[in-house]
């Protein structure tokens, strides 16, 4: 992805993997292969792989740096994590990608998670002599309050996997006293600022940037692929509440369009970032 600037703002991504990934029918609740496959090949190769019926997928951070700040936003799935396939990504190209933009894990000095999803908090830590500790030293975590406390209570229920990325992602921040949670209307330096969008997650927050009159928002899993916009009700196995998900995103969209919001969802591949416009009963994605 080529650098973006919003005003102040410029916004990089680092991509842990893109290319074809599952079938759509593995992802979205409910699809339909005879009404939505040919919404999916009108999106073109870029978005899916007709030949394997595959969805083109990636997994991404971005890179938010303005005078005096340098922000990560969700940070894939890490290193030495142990996920079985096909979670399992190789670390190097991530790292490969932080190093591309001259930063290292010491510049860092916010880190935040849309949610707290296995792929979206995963180099929150890096595993040193047989602890989990926070992998960016300087920083500063920010946690949205509910979904901190949503998943600490699903790891004290025992439920797994959550238990498993909570405990490796997220307790050893707070106990290094780097964590801080916030609320989901926090806003940094009057550039960022949250906008909670629950359905995925619980609390799961877009991040709003806004500098000199242009605005941007990174938009997480609000959605997971352009048919999502095409078909704003879909939502994907992933979401703890399908219903509020699609309620969420067709809010969003809708208010993105009105305002030609530069849009960066998490898991769209390469050029990444986009606009929406209102067509129809949905919207049109076009990349930037």
């Amino acid at each position: 992805m080529r650098q973006f600037t919003i005003g102040d703002v410029t916004i990089d991504a680092i991509c842990e993997r893109s290319g074809p990934w599952r079938t759509p029918e593995t992802i979205f609740l409910g699809y339909d292969r005879e009404a939505s496959e040919s919404k999916l090949r009108e999106l073109g190769p870029v978005l899916y792989d007709a030949a394997q019926n595959r969805l083109v997928m990636a997994y991404h951070s971005f890179v938010l740096r303005w005078p005096g700040r340098t922000v990560l936003i969700d940070t894939c799935t890490g290193e030495d994590k142990g996920y079985p396939p096909p979670m399992d990504f190789p670390k190097q190209p991530w790292l490969d990608g932080l190093a591309a933009l001259d930063l290292a894990f010491e510049d860092i000095d916010v880190v935040f998670s849309t949610h707290l999803h296995i792929d979206h908090c995963g180099w929150n830590t890096r595993l040193r002599e047989g602890r989990w500790v926070p992998a960016f030293p300087r920083a500063r975590y920010l946690f949205v309050r509910g979904e901190y406390e949503y998943w600490k209570q699903a790891t004290a229920r025992g439920e797994n996997p959550p238990g498993k990325v909570w405990t490796m992602n997220c307790e050893p921040v707070m106990a290094a006293g780097q964590c801080e949670l916030v609320e989901a209307d926090y806003t940094l330096d009057g550039v960022m600022s949250l906008k909670l969008t629950p359905g995925h997650s619980p609390f799961h927050c877009c991040v709003d940037i806004s500098s000199r009159g242009e605005h941007a928002s990174v938009v997480g899993d609000l959605m997971h692929h352009a048919l999502q916009l095409v078909e704003p009700d879909t939502s994907t196995v992933f979401c703890a509440d399908p219903k509020a998900a699609a309620r969420s995103r067709r809010a969003f969209l809708a208010e993105a369009a009105e305002k030609n919001t530069l849009l960066f969802p998490s898991h769209f591949p390469g050029p990444v970032a986009g606009r929406v416009q209102a067509e129809g009963k949905g919207f049109r994605w076009q990349f930037a």
